[in-house]
This record gives C-alpha cells, sequence and structure tokens, in this order.
C-alpha cells in the first residue's frame, strides 16, 4: 500500500540545508510534493539527507528532488539507499542536460504567422486547382478525339445518381422556394394596390435565379460531397494507383463520367426546379390572391421578357455543373491515406462548390446587366 510522499527541511549555517524525506516518492505517491517542496527550497541547497522513512522511490520523485533543488545533491548523501542515489543522479543529469522548452513567440507574430501560413495554404490549394483543371482539360480533349473509349455504363450510372434520383428534392424544394417568394410579392405588393404583378415577381426570380442557384446548391451538398467521398476513400485504399499500375487513366475512369453526368443533368433539373418553382407561385396566388391558373399562365406567356429569363437561367446551369462536378472530384484526389483528411476534403468539397456558385451567379448578374439581359 503506497504511502503519500512526505518531507521536512532542517536549516545549517549558510543557505545549506538538511532534507528528510519519508513515504513513496514515487509516481502514485508523489501528488504535488515536488512543487511544495521547490517553494520551501528556493535558494538554499541540500547537503545532506535523511532517509530512514523513505519508501519506494522512482523516476519521478527523483525528477521531483532534482528539479527542486538549485544544486546537485552530493552522492554521499544517499549513502542510506544508493539504488535511489543512482536513480537521482541519472535523472538529475538528464534534466540538466535537457534543452530548454522553446520560448513561445509573442501574440503579435503568432498573429502574423498564421496570416502567411494561411496565404501560403491558399496559394498551395490554387497551385493544386489549376494542375487539376490543366490534367481535366487534356482528359476532355482526348476523350473527344477517342469517343469509343467512352465508358458509356459509368455515364449513365452517374446520370441516374447525380440527376434522377435528385428530382425529387429538388422539386421539393424549389416548389417551397416559389410559394414563399409568392407569399412574399402576395403581401407586400398588395399594400400598394399592385398584387397582380405578383406574377411577374414569381417568374422572374425563380426562372432567371432561385431555380438554378438553388438546385445546384443542393447537387453541391449532395453530388460535390458523394464524388469526393467515393475518389477519396478509393484514394484510401490505393485503389486509384491500382488503375495507374494497370494503365487506366483515373481521370477518364473518375473524374470524365462525373462532369458529364453533372453537364447533362443539371440543366434538366434546373428546368424541373423552374417548373415547380412556378407551381408553387401559382398555388399561392390562387388561394392568396384568387388569380387562376389560367391567369397566371396567361401573364408569363404575353410577358416578351419571360423567355430572356427563361435562357438566362439555363445558361448558367452547364457553367454552376462543371464547378461542382470539378470541386467534388479535386477534392476527392486530393484525399491522403488517413480519415481526417477524408473528412476535411468533403467538407472543403461542399464549401467551395457552394461559394463558388453564388460567386459565379454575382459574375453573370453583373454580364447579364451589361448585356441589358
Amino acid at each position: 500500500m503506497s504511502r503519500t510522499a512526505q518531507y521536512q527541511i532542517q536549516d545549517r549555517e549558510g543557505q545549506a540545508a538538511i532534507l528528510r524525506l519519508s513515504g513513496d516518492w514515487s509516481t502514485t505517491g508523489i501528488g504535488r510534493q515536488g512543487d511544495r517542496l521547490e517553494t520551501d527550497l528556493r535558494g538554499r541547497a541540500v547537503e545532506a539527507l535523511d532517509l530512514t522513512e523513505l519508501g519506494r522511490f522512482d523516476t519521478a520523485g527523483a525528477l521531483a528532488v532534482a528539479q527542486a533543488t538549485s544544486q546537485p545533491i552530493p552522492e554521499a548523501a544517499w549513502a542510506e539507499r544508493p539504488e535511489a542515489g543512482r536513480i537521482y543522479a541519472m535523472v538529475e543529469k538528464l534534466d540538466r542536460e535537457s534543452c530548454a522548452p522553446p520560448r513561445r513567440a509573442n501574440a503579435f507574430t503568432r498573429t502574423f504567422a498564421k496570416i502567411g501560413l494561411g496565404v501560403y495554404d491558399f496559394l498551395a490549394e490554387a497551385m493544386l486547382s489549376l494542375a487539376f483543371l490543366g490534367r481535366l482539360i487534356v482528359a476532355v480533349g482526348s476523350a473527344f478525339r477517342h469517343p469509343g473509349a467512352i465508358r458509356w455504363p459509368a455515364w449513365f450510372s452517374q446520370a441516374e445518381r447525380s440527376g434522377l434520383d435528385a428530382i425529387p428534392i429538388i422539386a421539393v424544394t424549389n416548389f417551397f422556394i416559389g410559394a414563399v417568394i409568392a407569399f412574399l410579392g402576395a403581401n407586400l405588393l398588395t399594400q400598394f394596390g399592385a398584387g397582380v404583378f405578383t406574377v411577374q415577381l414569381v417568374a422572374v426570380s425563380v426562372l432567371r435565379e432561385f431555380a438554378v442557384v438553388i438546385t445546384s446548391v443542393l447537387l453541391a451538398g449532395r453530388s460535390a460531397s458523394s464524388f469526393a467521398a467515393e475518389i477519396g476513400s478509393m484514394r484510401m485504399n490505393q485503389e486509384v494507383d491500382a488503375m495507374q499500375v494497370m494503365g487506366v487513366n483515373p481521370f477518364q475512369a473518375l473524374v470524365i463520367p462525373r462532369l458529364a453526368a453533372m453537364v447533362l443533368m443539371l440543366p434538366l433539373l434546373t428546368f424541373v426546379g423552374m417548373v415547380t418553382g412556378l407551381f408553387g407561385g401559382m398555388l399561392v396566388t390562387w388561394s392568396e390572391l384568387a388569380y387562376g391558373p389560367a391567369f397566371f399562365i396567361q401573364r408569363i406567356t404575353e410577358d416578351p421578357m419571360m423567355d430572356t429569363h427563361l435562357m438566362v437561367g439555363l445558361v448558367k446551369a452547364p457553367v454552376f455543373a462543371v464547378v461542382v462536378a470539378a470541386i467534388g472530384c479535386r477534392q476527392g484526389m486530393s484525399v491522403a491515406g488517413d480519415v481526417e483528411s477524408l473528412g476535411r476534403r468533403v467538407t472543403a468539397a461542399v464549401v467551395q462548390a457552394i461559394f463558388a456558385i453564388i460567386f459565379l451567379d454575382a459574375v453573370f448578374a453583373m454580364i447579364f446587366l451589361e448585356l441589358n439581359l
């Protein structure tokens, strides 16, 4: 049964002292006695030891005594317990010869170091993205030059998983978006006696912006993360390396089918989102403003700008599709050999894809504004 470590200090002339150790000076018995001993012995040297009641003594106790004393204890002081003296001598030498812990930089330096590290990571990520883009362009060109080498089953499989399976969530989400816009428009415009323009508000916002943006954001969370996780897990299992050993181009086998599926299916899903968004707005205007479906459709078809709004929304879809697929595959290809890297890359794929969609939508808005479209 272990006994708690205890000590007593008997002062001598000058700055010398006699240290009496009792109990177990071991890992389990020392507790916080080492800190207290260092405080009580501050500025005094130990020239003799009383070890008559000393129990177990290990490296933890030796380190506590060595750090508490300002000078090494003479070897003769350990005559009563020579084995404890040998442990103390070994630990004291290691403690004396060990390097001091590095001094932590001040807050100002740490802040600039963190900013510099962030800039370096950003530039490194940009370089890797440009390299991926170059390889992707080469792979796309090779697919066009050799259409017989295209893996059509992979294309159709990815189109089904990324496109057709996403129709329910795309339709439901855009339906409620259109309904919310109609509610807001009906509530606001009727205050000015212009409730009839709720139809134009719903049509323009859904056709031009919300359908393609909401659809792309949903696919960024659904498909970009899936692409990153699938390719990343293959990287972890070294399946991508095995493809290269067998002479299979990973871009042709993994990236191109996903990119083609997104480019083909996102315009279709955007159109589905437009239809369901207009349907949600039509139901709200019918219930809130008593404008029937025939009136809703007539107001849309008679507006000569609706074709332009429809074209603007559909033109964005292929660009957003390329961005979503490329970011998801690029992050998947960058996965290292551990699960933590996979989690970081999947998260980065979703965040970067959503940011790119919103940024490109703002760029498109400025371009179409300059073109008066």
